[in-house]
């Protein structure tokens, strides 16, 4: 088992077994998924921007008109 002390402000440094073997470095981010008592640290890799391209679509996308779209209906449901 590995461990680590968490410091004043809540920090952890990840210890080396566990960079090497989750594969990031520094600058990397990293996910943390809570699951009753335990919680799981997992390597963020993708990010939506990386997904572009991957479905096809017909005609020209307006992304900022989509985003608006998105965030108009976010602020009436309060989310």
């Amino acid at each position: 088992m590995l461990s680590t002390r968490v410091g004043r402000r809540g920090q952890i440094t990840l210890p080396k077994e566990v960079r090497l073997k989750i594969h990031v470095e520094e600058g990397d981010q990293i996910a943390f998924i809570v699951d009753g008592e335990q919680v799981v640290i997992k390597p963020i890799t993708q990010t939506f921007l990386d997904l572009r391209g991957s479905i096809p679509v017909s005609g020209k996308q307006d992304f900022d008109a989509i985003r608006k779209q998105v965030i108009s209906k976010q602020v009436k449901q309060g989310g």
